[in-house]
């Protein structure tokens, strides 16, 4: 299970750290969007690459983007978190819509680094480069 994030977005690296934290099972890896690794699965997933405004979710060789992705997480991370995922139900324009406008507004929100985030030596093992 992967995930793609937009590297210098800092609600999407708050969100990878989340998950590393909810995540003792270490099922997920991660990717920057902007990475090699990031812009080949974009590619094998027939996915825009230069698209740095959806989240990315890998899982049994499927790729979710935007709120249905952000919800499978969820989901698989287990626990209380889980109990978001009936949010699906949910018509995905208005999902979507919702993700679209917080996307669209993250770096402002939030603010941006100027470089992708590098993993600390412990976390490295989980970040495909």
């Amino acid at each position: 299970m992967t995930v793609l994030f937009d590297g210098v977005c800092n609600l999407c690296n708050g969100l990878v750290q989340f998950v590393i934290r909810h995540d003792p099972a270490v099922r997920f890896t991660f990717a920057a969007l902007q990475s090699a690794s990031g812009q080949a699965l974009l590619k094998a997933h027939g996915l825009r690459t230069h698209d740095f405004d959806t989240f990315v979710y890998i899982r049994n060789k499927t790729a979710y983007t935007k709120s249905t992705a952000g919800l499978l997480v969820m989901r698989d991370l287990g626990g209380g978190w889980q109990l978001l995922y009936p949010l699906v139900f949910f018509p995905r324009v208005v999902r979507d819509a919702v993700y679209t406008l917080i996307a669209q507004n993250r770096y402002r929100f939030f603010g941006r680094q100027d470089a992708c985030m590098l993993p600390t030596p412990e976390l490295k093992s989980r970040f495909l480069t």
